[in-house]
């Protein structure tokens, strides 16, 4: 069926599905087992093939951890001011949106220098160089080190892969918030490295910004494939003939989240030195610190 003869709801339905599922870090089959939908018929929604029942757009909104409304289009018809909040949204640019994201928290008495304290959070897909990267950052800053993956790991009594396998990803992300709170809590000053997959939930990565100065660490995806291949990592992704499509894609549906972040860092084609000495500058920048006279 060509394009010009689909229905164009449907389309945009698919094109959400597709977004989410990127966002997420899942694969097809991934979702299509959490939901119960054969994996042929997700395809078929995802590309706007064939009308899908309520009931079965109910099983990829939970599988997708999203409210049926997100899925199927606008959810900010809840209430008079969110359609009023919304209309004067509407249009703006992305560095507007911005400016009232910050306007509305401020308001609200979150985020601000103060709220930050001395916390650098690095955000990025697996292979970056997060914890690496971050771990030596936080000895030139002298500040303590916090993987929150390890976190999650220690506050949940079982590994990653174990919290998703026994209790779902909704119970991850519980888990992940709960590590972010409490690390906040305990630091007024750190190097943070986060998970790839925080932007997932909005809330905490909202947390997140309001919260740190966040740096992206950036890559192209032939080096996040081949650093994560390095680290001996056997997760599905790593395993699946089609990673490198499933990276470029998770990467589309987060790469709009990670720009959010204060600044931003390349890392592709550079040694772990010259990025590291990169890192250390900005991070200095970033916090008013002058790192030469801290050598």
């Amino acid at each position: 069926m060509a394009a010009a003869d689909k229905d164009p709801f449907l389309l945009a339905l698919g094109e959400r599905v597709r977004l989410l599922r990127a966002r997420r870090g899942l694969t097809r089959k991934s979702v299509a087992l959490a939901s119960g939908v054969s994996e042929r018929h997700l395809a078929n929604l995802e590309y706007g093939i064939g009308n899908a029942s309520i009931l079965v757009l109910q099983q990829v909104a939970a599988a997708l951890d999203c409210s049926l409304a997100e899925l199927v289009g606008d959810m900010t018809t809840s209430s008079p001011e969110w359609l009023m909040v919304r209309e004067l949204l509407r249009g703006r640019s992305e560095a507007e949106l911005r400016r009232a994201r910050l306007a509305i928290a401020a308001v609200f008495g979150e985020g601000g220098a103060a709220a930050r304290g001395r916390r650098i959070a690095l955000v990025g897909l697996r292979g970056a160089g997060k914890s690496t990267l971050g771990r030596q950052l936080a000895d030139a800053l002298e500040m303590p080190f916090v993987e929150l993956s390890r976190e999650i790991e220690r506050i949940a009594g079982c590994s990653i892969r174990e919290i998703h396998d026994l209790y779902g990803t909704n119970a991850y992300r519980r888990y992940e918030r709960r590590a972010l709170d409490e690390t906040l809590r305990l630091h007024a000053e750190a190097v943070i490295a986060t998970p790839g997959g925080i932007v997932a939930e909005p809330a905490t990565f909202n947390a997140l910004l309001e919260s740190c100065t966040t740096i992206w660490l950036q890559a192209s995806p032939e080096e996040h494939m081949n650093r994560v291949a390095a680290q001996g990592d056997t997760r599905p992704m790593a395993a699946s003939r089609e990673a490198m499509a499933d990276l470029r894609r998770i990467l589309t549906g987060r790469a709009a989240f990670y720009a959010k972040a204060d600044a931003a860092l390349d890392t592709s084609g550079k040694s772990e030195e010259e990025s590291l000495r990169a890192l250390v500058a900005l991070a200095g920048d970033l916090l008013g610190i002058d790192m030469k006279q801290t050598a």
